[in-house]
Protein backbone atom coordinates (compact mmCIF):
# COMPACT_ATOMS: atom_id res chain seq x y z
CA UNK A 1 0.00 0.00 0.00
CA UNK A 2 1.43 3.37 -1.03
CA UNK A 3 1.39 6.60 0.90
CA UNK A 4 -1.81 7.76 -0.81
CA UNK A 5 -3.56 4.50 0.03
CA UNK A 6 -2.50 4.75 3.67
CA UNK A 7 -3.77 8.33 3.81
CA UNK A 8 -7.15 7.25 2.38
CA UNK A 9 -7.38 4.42 4.90
CA UNK A 10 -6.63 6.79 7.76
CA UNK A 11 -9.18 9.28 6.49
CA UNK A 12 -11.79 6.53 6.24
CA UNK A 13 -11.03 5.39 9.78
CA UNK A 14 -11.36 8.93 11.15
CA UNK A 15 -14.61 9.45 9.26
CA UNK A 16 -15.96 6.22 10.70
CA UNK A 17 -15.02 7.32 14.21
CA UNK A 18 -16.95 10.57 13.83
CA UNK A 19 -19.98 8.97 12.17
CA UNK A 20 -21.21 7.71 15.53
CA UNK A 21 -20.46 10.41 18.10
CA UNK A 22 -20.34 9.42 21.77
CA UNK A 23 -23.32 10.03 24.01
CA UNK A 24 -23.43 13.19 26.18
CA UNK A 25 -22.96 10.94 29.21
CA UNK A 26 -19.76 9.49 27.74
CA UNK A 27 -18.49 13.01 27.06
CA UNK A 28 -19.25 14.04 30.63
CA UNK A 29 -17.42 11.01 32.02
CA UNK A 30 -14.35 11.68 29.87
CA UNK A 31 -14.03 15.21 31.20
CA UNK A 32 -14.73 14.05 34.75
CA UNK A 33 -11.77 11.67 34.41
CA UNK A 34 -9.59 14.56 33.20
CA UNK A 35 -10.67 16.66 36.20
CA UNK A 36 -10.05 13.83 38.67
CA UNK A 37 -6.57 13.12 37.29
CA UNK A 38 -5.60 16.81 37.36
CA UNK A 39 -6.58 16.82 41.03
CA UNK A 40 -4.89 13.51 41.86
CA UNK A 41 -1.55 14.62 40.46
CA UNK A 42 -1.63 17.73 42.66
CA UNK A 43 -2.15 15.53 45.73
CA UNK A 44 0.59 13.09 44.73
CA UNK A 45 2.90 16.03 44.03
CA UNK A 46 2.19 17.20 47.57
CA UNK A 47 3.05 13.72 48.82
CA UNK A 48 6.41 13.96 47.04
CA UNK A 49 7.16 17.19 48.86
CA UNK A 50 5.89 16.03 52.25
CA UNK A 51 7.96 12.84 52.15
CA UNK A 52 11.07 14.90 51.31
CA UNK A 53 11.29 13.12 47.95
CA UNK A 54 11.37 16.20 45.75
CA UNK A 55 14.93 15.46 44.68
CA UNK A 56 14.49 11.68 44.73
CA UNK A 57 15.31 11.97 41.04
CA UNK A 58 17.92 14.75 41.22
CA UNK A 59 17.90 15.67 37.54
CA UNK A 60 15.53 16.08 34.58
CA UNK A 61 14.39 14.60 32.22
CA UNK A 62 16.36 11.58 33.41
CA UNK A 63 16.01 10.30 36.95
CA UNK A 64 19.80 10.35 37.34
CA UNK A 65 22.66 11.36 35.07
CA UNK A 66 23.10 7.72 34.08
CA UNK A 67 19.56 6.35 34.18
CA UNK A 68 16.22 7.31 32.68
CA UNK A 69 14.39 5.36 35.41
CA UNK A 70 14.81 5.05 39.16
CA UNK A 71 17.56 2.76 40.42
CA UNK A 72 17.85 0.72 43.60
CA UNK A 73 20.43 3.14 44.93
CA UNK A 74 17.87 5.96 44.88
CA UNK A 75 15.85 4.29 47.64
CA UNK A 76 12.27 5.07 48.63
CA UNK A 77 12.56 8.77 47.81
CA UNK A 78 13.55 7.96 44.25
CA UNK A 79 10.62 5.56 43.88
CA UNK A 80 8.15 8.17 45.14
CA UNK A 81 9.43 10.94 42.87
CA UNK A 82 9.72 8.69 39.82
CA UNK A 83 6.26 7.27 40.48
CA UNK A 84 4.81 10.76 40.46
CA UNK A 85 6.55 11.47 37.15
CA UNK A 86 5.03 8.29 35.69
CA UNK A 87 1.58 9.39 36.85
CA UNK A 88 1.89 12.20 34.33
CA UNK A 89 1.37 9.59 31.59
CA UNK A 90 -1.92 8.53 33.20
CA UNK A 91 -2.99 12.18 33.27
CA UNK A 92 -1.95 12.56 29.63
CA UNK A 93 -4.01 9.51 28.65
CA UNK A 94 -7.08 10.91 30.42
CA UNK A 95 -6.72 14.30 28.74
CA UNK A 96 -6.09 12.79 25.30
CA UNK A 97 -9.21 10.64 25.76
CA UNK A 98 -11.16 13.83 26.48
CA UNK A 99 -9.72 15.45 23.35
CA UNK A 100 -10.76 12.48 21.19
CA UNK A 101 -14.24 12.32 22.73
CA UNK A 102 -14.79 16.04 22.19
CA UNK A 103 -13.59 15.71 18.58
CA UNK A 104 -15.87 12.75 17.90
CA UNK A 105 -18.80 14.61 19.45
CA UNK A 106 -18.05 17.67 17.28
CA UNK A 107 -17.95 19.81 20.41
CA UNK A 108 -15.68 22.73 19.57
CA UNK A 109 -16.60 24.32 22.89
CA UNK A 110 -14.98 21.31 24.60
CA UNK A 111 -12.06 20.90 22.21
CA UNK A 112 -10.63 24.26 23.23
CA UNK A 113 -10.39 23.53 26.96
CA UNK A 114 -9.23 19.97 26.21
CA UNK A 115 -6.43 21.43 24.10
CA UNK A 116 -5.53 23.80 26.93
CA UNK A 117 -5.35 20.87 29.33
CA UNK A 118 -2.96 19.04 27.02
CA UNK A 119 -0.79 22.13 26.58
CA UNK A 120 -0.85 22.53 30.35
CA UNK A 121 0.62 19.06 30.82
CA UNK A 122 3.56 20.02 28.63
CA UNK A 123 4.01 23.29 30.52
CA UNK A 124 3.85 21.48 33.86
CA UNK A 125 6.46 18.96 32.75
CA UNK A 126 8.85 21.76 31.77
CA UNK A 127 8.15 23.70 34.96
CA UNK A 128 8.62 20.54 37.01
CA UNK A 129 11.99 20.04 35.36
CA UNK A 130 12.99 23.62 36.18
CA UNK A 131 11.85 23.04 39.78
CA UNK A 132 14.13 20.01 40.11
CA UNK A 133 17.09 21.65 38.37
CA UNK A 134 16.83 24.71 40.65
CA UNK A 135 16.89 22.51 43.77
CA UNK A 136 13.19 22.98 44.62
CA UNK A 137 13.30 26.75 44.67
CA UNK A 138 10.11 27.79 46.54
CA UNK A 139 9.11 30.26 43.81
CA UNK A 140 9.09 27.53 41.14
CA UNK A 141 7.27 25.18 43.52
CA UNK A 142 4.61 27.88 44.01
CA UNK A 143 4.31 28.38 40.25
CA UNK A 144 4.00 24.61 39.78
CA UNK A 145 1.03 24.45 42.18
CA UNK A 146 -0.71 27.58 40.88
CA UNK A 147 -0.47 26.38 37.29
CA UNK A 148 -2.16 23.18 38.44
CA UNK A 149 -4.97 25.27 39.91
CA UNK A 150 -5.40 26.98 36.55
CA UNK A 151 -5.64 23.62 34.80
CA UNK A 152 -8.16 22.39 37.36
CA UNK A 153 -10.29 25.47 36.62
CA UNK A 154 -10.21 24.65 32.90
CA UNK A 155 -11.15 21.04 33.65
CA UNK A 156 -14.07 22.18 35.83
CA UNK A 157 -15.29 24.47 33.04
CA UNK A 158 -15.19 21.66 30.48
CA UNK A 159 -16.90 19.18 32.82
CA UNK A 160 -19.59 21.76 33.63
CA UNK A 161 -20.32 22.23 29.93
CA UNK A 162 -20.40 18.50 29.30
CA UNK A 163 -22.65 17.91 32.32
CA UNK A 164 -25.11 20.58 31.19
CA UNK A 165 -25.40 18.90 27.79
CA UNK A 166 -25.80 15.44 29.35
CA UNK A 167 -28.61 16.68 31.61
CA UNK A 168 -30.24 18.80 28.92
CA UNK A 169 -29.91 21.89 31.12
CA UNK A 170 -29.80 25.52 30.05
CA UNK A 171 -26.23 26.58 30.89
CA UNK A 172 -26.85 30.31 30.80
CA UNK A 173 -28.90 30.95 34.00
CA UNK A 174 -30.22 34.28 32.69
CA UNK A 175 -32.20 34.84 35.91
CA UNK A 176 -29.03 35.61 37.88
CA UNK A 177 -28.79 39.31 38.72
CA UNK A 178 -25.71 41.35 37.89
CA UNK A 179 -24.98 42.02 41.57
CA UNK A 180 -24.91 38.26 42.23
CA UNK A 181 -22.49 37.74 39.35
CA UNK A 182 -20.24 40.49 40.68
CA UNK A 183 -20.30 38.89 44.12
CA UNK A 184 -19.33 35.54 42.60
CA UNK A 185 -16.37 37.15 40.83
CA UNK A 186 -15.24 38.83 44.07
CA UNK A 187 -15.53 35.51 45.88
CA UNK A 188 -13.49 33.76 43.19
CA UNK A 189 -10.80 36.43 43.37
CA UNK A 190 -10.66 36.08 47.16
CA UNK A 191 -10.27 32.31 46.95
CA UNK A 192 -7.54 32.70 44.33
CA UNK A 193 -5.72 35.07 46.68
CA UNK A 194 -6.07 32.53 49.50
CA UNK A 195 -4.40 29.94 47.27
CA UNK A 196 -1.52 32.29 46.49
CA UNK A 197 -1.06 33.08 50.19
CA UNK A 198 -1.27 29.36 50.95
CA UNK A 199 1.64 28.67 48.63
CA UNK A 200 3.52 31.52 50.30
CA UNK A 201 3.00 29.86 53.68
CA UNK A 202 4.25 26.59 52.18
CA UNK A 203 7.32 28.28 50.69
CA UNK A 204 8.08 29.83 54.07
CA UNK A 205 7.39 26.74 56.20
CA UNK A 206 9.49 23.69 57.01
CA UNK A 207 8.35 21.28 54.30
CA UNK A 208 10.82 22.21 51.55
CA UNK A 209 10.43 18.93 49.67
CA UNK A 210 13.90 17.52 50.32
CA UNK A 211 16.52 17.68 53.08
CA UNK A 212 18.94 19.11 50.50
CA UNK A 213 16.55 21.96 49.60
CA UNK A 214 17.39 24.75 52.03
CA UNK A 215 15.93 27.76 50.17
CA UNK A 216 12.84 29.23 51.84
CA UNK A 217 10.94 32.47 51.31
CA UNK A 218 12.20 35.33 53.54
CA UNK A 219 8.96 35.83 55.48
CA UNK A 220 7.94 35.27 59.07
CA UNK A 221 5.91 32.05 59.11
CA UNK A 222 3.52 33.21 61.84
CA UNK A 223 2.77 36.48 60.02
CA UNK A 224 2.05 34.97 56.60
CA UNK A 225 -0.02 32.23 58.24
CA UNK A 226 -2.14 34.85 60.03
CA UNK A 227 -2.70 36.80 56.80
CA UNK A 228 -3.68 33.55 55.08
CA UNK A 229 -6.16 32.78 57.88
CA UNK A 230 -7.62 36.30 57.72
CA UNK A 231 -8.29 35.86 54.02
CA UNK A 232 -10.05 32.56 54.74
CA UNK A 233 -12.39 34.42 57.12
CA UNK A 234 -13.07 36.89 54.30
CA UNK A 235 -13.94 34.00 51.98
CA UNK A 236 -16.32 32.55 54.57
CA UNK A 237 -18.02 35.93 54.96
CA UNK A 238 -18.34 36.46 51.22
CA UNK A 239 -19.75 32.96 50.76
CA UNK A 240 -22.38 33.41 53.48
CA UNK A 241 -23.28 36.87 52.21
CA UNK A 242 -23.65 35.65 48.63
CA UNK A 243 -25.74 32.68 49.76
CA UNK A 244 -28.10 34.96 51.68
CA UNK A 245 -28.37 37.28 48.66
CA UNK A 246 -29.17 34.36 46.36
CA UNK A 247 -31.91 33.09 48.69
CA UNK A 248 -33.38 36.57 49.19
CA UNK A 249 -33.50 37.24 45.43
CA UNK A 250 -34.96 33.85 44.55
CA UNK A 251 -32.15 33.22 42.06
CA UNK A 252 -32.94 30.18 39.90
CA UNK A 253 -30.59 27.37 38.98
CA UNK A 254 -27.97 25.48 40.96
CA UNK A 255 -26.18 28.51 42.43
CA UNK A 256 -27.58 28.20 45.98
CA UNK A 257 -26.71 24.52 46.15
CA UNK A 258 -23.17 25.10 44.91
CA UNK A 259 -22.67 27.90 47.43
CA UNK A 260 -23.72 25.58 50.25
CA UNK A 261 -21.21 22.99 49.04
CA UNK A 262 -18.50 25.67 48.86
CA UNK A 263 -19.27 26.87 52.37
CA UNK A 264 -19.02 23.34 53.76
CA UNK A 265 -15.72 22.67 51.99
CA UNK A 266 -14.22 26.00 53.09
CA UNK A 267 -15.20 25.41 56.73
CA UNK A 268 -13.72 21.91 56.65
CA UNK A 269 -10.53 23.22 55.02
CA UNK A 270 -10.27 25.95 57.64
CA UNK A 271 -10.60 23.39 60.42
CA UNK A 272 -7.81 21.29 58.89
CA UNK A 273 -5.66 24.39 58.51
CA UNK A 274 -6.00 25.34 62.16
CA UNK A 275 -5.41 21.76 63.26
CA UNK A 276 -2.17 21.49 61.29
CA UNK A 277 -0.95 24.84 62.59
CA UNK A 278 -1.67 23.95 66.24
CA UNK A 279 0.00 20.53 65.85
CA UNK A 280 3.18 21.88 64.23
CA UNK A 281 2.38 20.93 60.60
CA UNK A 282 2.22 17.11 60.67
CA UNK A 283 2.71 15.56 57.24
CA UNK A 284 -0.66 13.80 57.07
CA UNK A 285 -2.71 16.89 57.88
CA UNK A 286 -0.71 18.99 55.43
CA UNK A 287 -1.48 16.42 52.74
CA UNK A 288 -5.20 16.59 53.57
CA UNK A 289 -4.91 20.38 53.35
CA UNK A 290 -3.47 20.11 49.82
CA UNK A 291 -6.46 18.00 48.76
CA UNK A 292 -8.77 20.46 50.49
CA UNK A 293 -7.27 23.35 48.52
CA UNK A 294 -8.15 21.54 45.29
CA UNK A 295 -11.70 20.87 46.47
CA UNK A 296 -12.21 24.47 47.56
CA UNK A 297 -11.03 25.72 44.17
CA UNK A 298 -13.25 23.24 42.31
CA UNK A 299 -16.28 24.29 44.36
CA UNK A 300 -15.43 27.97 43.77
CA UNK A 301 -15.18 27.64 39.99
CA UNK A 302 -18.43 25.63 39.89
CA UNK A 303 -20.10 28.42 41.88
CA UNK A 304 -18.87 31.04 39.43
CA UNK A 305 -20.08 29.00 36.45
CA UNK A 306 -23.52 28.64 38.05
CA UNK A 307 -24.00 32.41 37.68
CA UNK A 308 -23.76 32.09 33.89
CA UNK A 309 -20.62 34.27 33.94
CA UNK A 310 -19.00 32.74 30.89
CA UNK A 311 -18.65 35.64 28.43
CA UNK A 312 -16.21 34.47 25.77
CA UNK A 313 -16.05 31.02 27.37
CA UNK A 314 -19.81 30.52 26.97
CA UNK A 315 -20.66 27.03 25.85
CA UNK A 316 -22.74 26.13 22.85
CA UNK A 317 -25.67 23.82 23.16
CA UNK A 318 -25.18 20.28 21.89
CA UNK A 319 -27.38 21.02 18.90
CA UNK A 320 -25.26 24.04 17.98
CA UNK A 321 -22.01 22.18 18.52
CA UNK A 322 -22.71 19.52 15.92
CA UNK A 323 -25.63 18.58 13.69
CA UNK A 324 -27.37 15.31 14.38
CA UNK A 325 -25.92 12.69 12.04
CA UNK A 326 -28.14 10.98 9.52
CA UNK A 327 -27.89 7.61 11.24
CA UNK A 328 -29.23 9.16 14.47
CA UNK A 329 -32.06 11.01 12.75
CA UNK A 330 -33.32 7.75 11.34
CA UNK A 331 -33.53 5.97 14.67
Amino acid sequence: MGASGAARSLQHMLTSLRSRPPSPTAVRRAFLAALVMNTVIVVTGGAVRLTASGLGCPTFPRCTDDSLVVTREMGAHGVIEFGNRMLTFVLTAAVLAAVVVAWRARRRDLLRPAGLLFAGILAQALLGGVTVLTGLNPVTVMAHFLLSMGLIAVAVLAHDRASAAAAGDDPEHDGVRGEIRLGAWLLTAAVALVLVLGTTVTGTGPHSGDKEAADRLPFDLETVTQVHADLVFLVVGLTIGLLLAVRASGTPGPLAGRLRVLLGVVLAQGAVGYAQYLTDLPVLLVGVHVLGACLVWIATVRTLLATGTRSGLRSASPAESHPEPAWAAGR
